[in-house]
């Protein structure tokens, strides 16, 4: 079991401390998120705080989703291809072979 680190990050101005596996990714993701919540509250100025970060969780949860739909369909092409050429393989290997 890796052992956690603590890791200070500073998201919409606000530090938290943290316990990570991976210290370096964290980081990149505190960025992120704060990325998205300032950018958000550039759009909406006059909203709480609490607005804010909400729509910015709904915002990075829709990017997760479109991804992950996107890996689904690379998946399933994928998938596709790698039978197509295993029947034309199998195809080209029966036609090789003596009868």
């Amino acid at each position: 079991m890796t052992e956690k680190k603590k890791l200070k990050v500073n998201i919409f101005d606000k530090e938290y401390s943290l316990l990570v596996d991976n210290q370096e990714i964290a980081a990149e993701l505190a960025k992120y998120v704060s990325k998205v919540m300032n950018e958000t509250q550039e759009e909406l100025p006059d909203q709480p705080k609490e607005t804010v970060a909400i729509i910015a969780a709904l915002n990075i949860a829709y990017e997760l989703f479109v991804e992950k739909n996107r890996f689904r369909e690379f998946s399933i092409q994928a998938t596709d291809k790698i039978k197509k050429i295993k029947l034309l393989i199998n195809e080209s290997n029966s036609m090789s072979s003596p009868s």
